[in-house]
């Protein structure tokens, strides 16, 4: 596209420029005194008052609500003494002493999960079937992993399995309570099994 020398309009220019200025219509400015009293006849006559409330007196940070701590899961050991007391409150506060003779002992040290599941199943049936009620399941405090991957392991993996297969069926409806150990049974490595009577 050329572009046009600097020179007056065109007779087309002009025609086209004279019929525009000949439809245009002009526009009156308001006066400023009008849109002022429009204004203020909007405004409420009598407005209410502003009521100025006193600031009370604070302390920064006094507003902060307790921060929430992230702990996802309590300890096992935690988890253990919040669970409901099923059984005889006596015998329980004898049996967390260590004051009850375990009837049976069962040790799953060195056993991998496979081998460990089978052995509890049949070892709990087989003495509830033979009317004991208070059993010791060792499974040991388990041993530091020298793998430190980016997903964490528990340590004592046979230690947080066993309290999950005695409340799973079909133990769960033989076992009435399970707590820790003391420690002339092993403490932390052990836990007591209370089996329900007979029928």
């Amino acid at each position: 596209m050329s572009r046009r020398k600097p020179r007056g309009l065109t007779k087309e220019e002009e025609a086209l420029w004279s019929e525009v200025a000949r439809r245009t219509e002009r526009i009156e400015r308001m006066p400023t005194s009008l849109t002022q009293k429009e204004t203020a006849s909007e405004k409420p006559k009598n407005p209410k008052p502003k009521i100025q409330r006193p600031i009370k007196p604070f302390k920064v940070g006094s507003a902060k609500k307790p921060s929430i701590k992230n702990d996802v899961l309590p300890t096992l050991s935690d988890r253990l003494a919040a669970a409901p007391i099923q059984m005889d409150h006596k015998d329980f506060g004898r049996m967390r002493r260590g004051k009850l003779t375990p009837e049976g002992r069962i040790d799953l040290h060195g056993m991998t999960l496979s081998e460990a599941h089978p052995a509890l199943l049949s070892f709990v049936m087989s003495a509830h079937a033979a009317g004991k009620r208070l059993v010791l399941v060792i499974t040991g405090k388990g041993k530091d992993r020298d793998d430190l991957g980016p997903i964490p392991v528990r340590r004592g993996v046979l230690r947080h399995q066993v309290p999950q297969w005695l409340a799973q069926a079909p133990l769960s409806s033989l076992v009435l309570q399970v707590s820790e150990a003391h420690g002339k049974h092993g403490g932390g490595g052990a836990y007591y099994v209370y089996l329900r009577r007979k029928r």
